[in-house]
């Protein structure tokens, strides 16, 4: 028997909430699965709802910025994430117990194949995601505002 969309969206954000929590309990420190993976949690607003969300999603770091990979576990389709700093690029991240304004661009050209370069060597996941879909995966730039 298969999920729902309903369901399969309800067990996705149990998940991310049990993260969540995880993540703020330990500043930023998850077990299982994540240990190895460096997370941030992603503060965005919905490009149509303009409600509030939070993501947690692995990142790379690029000097003072933070690099997001908008594979979406390999689905055809972009992250709703994704979408969200697209239409609203002024966000928030959480890193350890640190809060950070960003502002999200998407990397193209040069930058996106260096850092799509990079993610394949740092990350065992990116090339697998890559290979699953026939999209483009956007890399997204959060860049931190400057006071």
């Amino acid at each position: 028997m298969t999920e729902t969309a309903a369901e399969e969206s309800a067990k996705r954000r149990a998940m991310n909430q049990a993260v969540i929590d995880e993540f703020r309990a330990n500043a930023g420190v998850v077990g299982g699965f994540h240990a190895q993976i460096p997370l941030l949690l992603l503060h965005h607003v919905g490009a149509k709802s303009r409600a509030q969300y939070i993501t947690p999603l692995a990142y790379l770091e690029a000097g003072d910025a933070y690099v997001l990979l908008a594979a979406n576990g390999g689905r055809d389709r972009h992250p709703g994430w994704y979408h969200n700093l697209s239409a609203r690029p002024l966000a928030a991240i959480e890193i350890g117990d640190r809060t950070i304004a960003v502002t999200a661009r998407e990397a193209e050209g040069e930058e996106w194949e260096a850092l799509a370069e990079r993610a394949r060597q740092e990350t065992q996941l990116f090339e697998g995601f890559e290979s699953r879909t026939s999209r483009r995966i956007p890399i997204l730039v959060l860049d931190p505002l400057r006071a």
